[in-house]
C-alpha cells in the first residue's frame, strides 16, 4: 500500500469510474470493493449494500473511489496528469478519457471527463520545451499552446523555432 493515495469522491458511480479508468491505463486494476452497511445509515444516508468504497490502480498508481453523495463535487483546482512520450499517446487519452466529457472544459491539454474530473494530457517535452529555447520561442510556443485543446506536439515546437 503506498504512503500516500487519492480519494475520489464520487455520487454513486465510483465503481463505474473505477472500470472506465482502469480499461483505459495499462497495468490497472480493481482490487477492492467495499459496500455500505446498515450501520451508519443515519449519517451516510446511503443504500445498506450499494458501493461504499472502490480501491484501484492506474499505471501502479492506488486510487480510492468514494461513494460520498452529492456533497462535494470535481473542479478544476484538482487534476490528474498523464504525461505522453508521443502524439499518439496524447491522442489516445485525450479521445478515452474526454469520451462523455465536457467538450467547454477543454484548453491547453485539459479536459474533463463524463464523471467531472479534470485531466492534464500533456507531453512529457514540455519543460524542454519551455526552457531549451530563447525567450522568444518561449512566448511563441506559449501563443500557440493557449489556441490548442489538445496539445499537438509537432505544432509546439514549430512555434518554438519560428516555423
Amino acid at each position: 500500500m503506498q504512503k500516500i493515495s487519492t480519494c475520489l469522491w464520487f455520487d454513486g458511480q465510483a465503481e463505474e469510474a473505477a472500470k472506465f479508468y482502469t480499461s483505459i491505463f495499462p497495468n490497472s486494476e480493481i482490487t477492492h470493493t467495499i459496500l455500505y452497511p446498515e450501520a451508519g445509515h443515519e449519517i451516510h444516508g446511503q443504500k445498506p449494500g450499494s458501493v461504499m468504497t472502490v480501491e484501484f490502480f492506474l499505471s501502479g498508481r492506488q486510487y480510492l473511489g468514494l461513494n460520498g453523495g452529492s456533497i462535494f463535487k470535481f473542479n478544476e483546482a484538482t487534476s490528474q496528469m498523464v504525461n505522453c512520450e508521443t502524439q499518439k499517446d496524447i491522442d489516445f487519452y485525450w479521445e478515452k478519457l474526454g469520451a462523455g466529457g465536457d467538450p467547454q472544459a477543454q484548453q491547453c491539454g485539459w479536459l474533463k471527463d463524463k464523471f467531472g474530473l479534470s485531466w492534464q494530457i500533456v507531453p512529457t517535452m514540455m519543460a524542454e520545451l519551455f526552457s531549451k529555447y530563447d525567450k522568444a520561442g518561449r512566448e511563441r510556443a506559449m501563443a500557440a499552446m493557449m489556441k490548442m485543446k489538445k496539445l499537438d506536439i509537432a505544432a509546439l515546437e514549430k512555434a518554438a523555432k519560428g516555423k
